[in-house]
């Protein structure tokens, strides 16, 4: 026997029924899904332990298709939640029950590549790498590459501002936007930034890119385009304690050397890393730093030689540099799977995304080894060195009563530790739901009320991705850390580090 249906499950059910019938007048055939066996695959993205079915989900395949849709939901009042490939890892794209998710999936075309105005225009589900895939025949190609970059769209990427293993040089996806069209709350397209050297007016474009759907829908994108390097070469460097590699870091950095990309990995990613894509890791090594030199021949010699001798000074065990195209991809190859590399070692595992000041990465890691014991935990380290964007991978058994709980503490441990030594609790995966407490640990009640202010200005009606990324006073109070500019920790009992 079925159970009884509720009056809340009947109310739902006549949402969704009212919501669809709206959409599907406005929408041809086969843009919407309110089954919810077929919303089930929308339920989550890249961070799958929070999970919510959505009331309906879109799938648009133009702009005039999204301005229906935002139309059909300012009218009735319904949340949107918008999706690009769900690669995200911080709940961002996470379905609210009463909501829509537009999916921009179906928005896939690349508009045009100027190869004289080194620019690509490209509809928002367009994948990062199809981007360079269609500027190699002139010897361009787009610089933000996260590791998900053969799945990740570039609507996505502008939501959470994404990086890469080579945004130490180039840039996030901020530095590489040029100009976006959006689709307001309000039903209109707006056009932010320009193909200009500078656009008039407020810098609208740099609110925009790392705002997570909460201003607006991303119907078109310009990026800039950079000319391929004519030679790249990597050194891989050993270190025989995180400490020395981090402080290594620091003192690449002070020479004077800005690499294409700066990227470490202690002993136990490069361990579960190794067999699973046998990229040529030293897996004796405590930590390795693979930092990569782009340009001319005589550049990349030249910059490969000062590295060397910065690295080799600083403490490097051994040091290895590519010697082909292919060896370089596959010294990156590496640190690209880290991720999935993960499961080879732990059922589960837990991402996490702080940035720091380079100065503080040995100070870091030595505190997250602190960490694995008071939490029972192990902790694999990735990140883009460089920059001081760090990726821990806490793992976990989510089947063992009570893991994913010390995970999650041990990530906020980790983000409070980011603050307290002058850096922030997110790099490039964004806040989203993950990270929405922490915000209390960062910012105080007038940056937020601040921050809830833009919000408001783009869209009145709080219905874009609501709830997230911002927490509201009442849940900061419920955190217990309205005052965390006292030098509190979210979780007391823990040492300081």
């Amino acid at each position: 026997m079925s159970a009884p249906i509720s009056a809340s499950d009947s109310s739902h059910a006549e949402r969704r029924q009212q919501v669809a019938s709206a959409l599907r007048e406005r929408l041809p055939d086969g843009r919407v899904l309110s089954d919810p066996e077929d919303t089930r695959p929308y339920e989550c993205d890249g961070l799958a332990a929070y999970r919510q079915l959505p009331l309906i989900v879109t799938l648009p395949s133009s702009e005039a298709e999204v301005l229906a849709i935002m139309d059909v939901c300012r009218e009735l009042n319904v949340p949107i939640v918008p999706r690009g490939a769900g690669t995200g890892l911080s709940g961002g794209a996470l379905p609210i029950a009463d909501g829509v998710v537009i999916s921009t999936a179906r928005m896939n075309r690349i508009e045009r590549v100027d190869a004289y105005a080194r620019t690509a225009v490209v509809q928002p589900g367009v994948r990062n790498l199809a981007i360079s895939e269609a500027a190699a025949p002139f010897g361009l190609y787009y610089a933000p590459d996260p590791s998900s970059q053969i799945a990740c769209t570039i609507g996505g990427n502008v939501a959470e501002n994404s990086g890469g293993v080579h945004c130490l040089k180039y840039g996030l996806t901020v530095h590489n936007v040029l100009r976006v069209r959006v689709a307001t709350i309000d039903g209109e397209i707006v056009e932010l930034g320009g193909e200009s050297l500078d656009a008039p007016g407020l810098d609208l474009l740099a609110v925009f890119i790392g705002s997570e759907g909460m201003l607006g829908i991303v119907t078109e994108v310009t990026v800039k385009l950079v000319p391929k390097p004519a030679v790249a070469q990597v050194i891989m460097a050993s270190f025989d304690d995180v400490v020395t590699a981090g402080n290594a870091v620091a003192n690449v950095i002070a020479a004077g050397i800005i690499p294409a990309g700066l990227e470490m990995m202690d002993r136990t990613s490069v361990r579960m890393v190794e067999p699973f894509v046998k990229a040529g890791y030293d897996q004796d090594a405590a930590a390795i730093l693979l930092c990569e030199a782009d340009g001319t021949a005589l550049e990349v010699a030249e910059e490969i030689e000062r590295m060397s001798a910065v690295l080799e000074k600083a403490g490097a065990t051994a040091i290895a540099v590519s010697q082909s195209e292919a060896e370089r991809v596959r010294f990156w190859s590496g640190r690209k799977n880290a991720f999935p590399a993960a499961g080879r070692i732990s059922p589960d595992y837990y991402c996490m995304d702080g940035t720091i000041p380079r100065k503080q990465l040995a100070r870091v890691l030595s505190a997250i080894e602190g960490m694995e014991q008071t939490f029972g935990l192990r902790c694999a380290n990735v990140f883009h060195a460089g920059d001081g964007n760090m990726h821990p991978l806490i793992l976990f058994d989510a089947n063992q009563p009570g893991e994913f709980e010390r995970a999650e503490a041990f990530g906020a441990a980790i983000l409070a530790l980011c603050v307290e030594v002058g850096g922030t609790i997110t790099g490039e995966h964004g806040v989203g739901m993950e990270k929405i407490n922490s915000m209390c640990v960062q910012f105080g009640r007038k940056e937020l009320d601040a921050f809830f202010e833009v919000k408001r200005a783009f869209d009145p009606l709080m219905l874009l991705n609501p709830d997230k990324a911002i927490p509201t006073p009442h849940r900061c109070a419920e955190f217990g850390k309205l005052h965390v500019h006292g030098g509190e920790l979210p979780f007391p009992d823990l040492p300081r580090f």
